[in-house]
């Protein structure tokens, strides 16, 4: 039984529209860090799900003239399409108005008030409902919501307070002794700034509007949303339980997040958490936004791309590469097709296909279908050679969730791999049978190691590639710089190509 463990979140969706690129790309970085972790040697937890309370769905299913249960029971399984669509592997997902969930935000609120960080005001702010946020006068851009630009409406209630305001110090203490606890760092920097100019304490109840978690002990009130919506990070691992096995084992978290959440996570969240005397998250980690075609995804331009779109007409494993590889992790990106095309034609069919379907021919053309024998090594099958296993490289790549690089690193070998081919010119050595079956053995251990490394980015294109190859392929164990992989004399199939082409003429189509 391994010891090494990873707990790695994604937000749970707001189910108020359909999934769109931005969400898939979410969790596919999840995807990849769990499916490189277990490969890894790791226990690893993947939690995904869907925020259904708040008083935006209660009214589109108002609207809808629907029982508010049944029309977020429609949008949330919406949001579990994207495991089959994006090929994800996670563990299990949360859905905020599960029992299961409902035990852990009861509780959670009981501790932070037996801890003594709730009290009872009255509330009087601009509210938007598309935020599900408060805002003071002075916070509003035009009289709107500063995060959204959507309208906002005049709300005065009684209200629960949490004592927000008593962790600035607390906070920024943390924040200096755990400089990577946020990432990228101009989001840390943000942050950081946000909390040193002073926190006010945080509305966390609301008696308007019903459709959420009821405070205990108070059925007038229901949860602010976000303090409902945070604890499904401990409702994944059981933390209510009297069992505490699953949490301890898995605890904490690494949180993926978009920038629009950030403030949620990076402030309040860890402020609750001390609060509830439990462990901060390992890190937090925000991304940016897409546009497509250089323009914000919107309802009104009906912009927004359906990731079944792109993964029925593309591949999963294509539109997981372009996301991956397209941007550095924390930036803003823009889905372009011509450029998502591009890079499917030059760098998976060109780059790798090409490679791979040329070595498998020849040694299937030449050498019986069999594994050749690898012969004593040159200093330039040497020098090869120890290039092709990146996997420390990975680790602390994959780690940092630099997937951006982690591709970049593969994407090195695969050059090289085209490289040495040229130079070795197998297809010339018909008339030297051993010397072309060494050669064609040293690029096959190649590409058995690119198999490996590619599959938490690709893992159905990975699996090909293994079949193809006849390589059993487990995790990450006993793979060695000049080790072989593959094992002489195995049979392998005849070769189909793995990533076709896309013709501009079929676009047109």
């Amino acid at each position: 039984m391994t010891n090494k463990t990873a707990y790695i979140t994604t937000p749970i969706y707001y189910p108020s529209g359909d999934p769109h690129i931005g969400s898939a790309y979410t969790s596919v970085a999840a995807d990849i860090y769990s499916r490189f972790k277990r490969l890894d040697g790791y226990d690893t937890k993947f939690l995904t799900g869907t925020d259904e309370h708040g008083l935006k769905l209660q009214r589109a299913a108002e609207a809808k003239n629907m029982p508010t249960q049944e029309f977020v029971d429609e949008l949330s399984a919406k949001f579990r399409e994207l495991t089959p669509i994006m090929n994800l592997s996670n563990d299990d997902f949360i859905r905020t108005t599960q029992t299961r969930h409902i035990k852990t935000a009861t509780k959670f609120w009981n501790k932070l008030q037996e801890n003594g960080y709730i009290y009872k005001d009255t509330y009087a702010g601009w509210y938007s409902v598309s935020d599900e946020t408060y805002y003071t006068e002075d916070e509003l851009v035009d009289g709107k919501s500063p995060d959204s630009g959507h309208d906002v409406e005049w709300l005065e209630e009684e209200s629960y307070y949490f004592k927000l305001s008593e962790f600035q110090e607390k906070l920024l203490a943390y924040y200096d002794e755990n400089p990577d606890f946020i990432q990228p760092k101009s989001r840390f920097n943000e942050v950081y700034s946000f909390v040193k100019n002073g926190l006010r304490d945080l509305s966390i109840s609301r008696s308007t509007f019903s459709w959420g978690v009821p405070v205990p002990n108070d059925d007038k009130h229901i949860m602010y949303v976000w303090i409902d919506a945070l604890t499904n990070y401990l409702s994944g691992i059981n933390w209510a339980d009297d069992d505490k096995t699953e949490f301890d084992k898995y605890w904490p978290a690494i949180h993926i997040v978009g920038k629009d959440i950030l403030k949620f996570h990076a402030i309040y969240w860890p402020a609750m958490l001390m609060a509830a005397d439990i462990e901060l998250p390992k890190k937090i980690i925000a991304h940016g936004w897409w546009t497509v075609e250089g323009e914000k995804m919107s309802k009104s331009k009906g912009n927004a791309i359906h990731p079944k779109t792109l993964t029925n007409e593309y591949g999963c494993d294509q539109l997981r590469y372009f996301l991956m590889r397209e941007i550095s992790f924390g930036n803003d990106g823009d889905f372009n097709k011509d450029r998502f095309i591009s890079r499917i034609n030059s760098e998976l069919a060109n780059d790798l296909g090409n490679l791979f379907q040329r070595v498998l021919t020849m040694i299937y053309k030449n050498c019986d279908a069999k594994i050749p024998h690898l012969a004593e090594l040159s200093s330039q099958d040497k020098e090869f050679l120890s290039q092709v296993n990146v996997l420390e490289k990975l680790r602390k790549e994959i780690d940092n969730l630099e997937f951006h690089n982690g591709l970049n690193t593969i994407w090195h070998v695969i050059g090289e791999a085209n490289r040495y081919m040229d130079t070795m010119q197998p297809w010339k050595l018909k008339n030297e049978p051993e010397k072309m079956a060494h050669v064609l053995r040293v690029l096959a251990e190649c590409l058995a190691y690119l198999s490996i490394q590619l599959e938490p980015f690709m893992p159905e294109s990975a699996k090909k590639m293994q079949t193809a190859i006849s390589l059993q392929f487990n995790n990450f164990n006993g793979l060695e710089v000049k080790g072989e992989v593959l094992v002489e004399g195995t049979t392998i199939p005849k070769p189909q190509g793995i990533f076709p082409r896309i013709e501009k003429k079929e676009e047109a189509a």
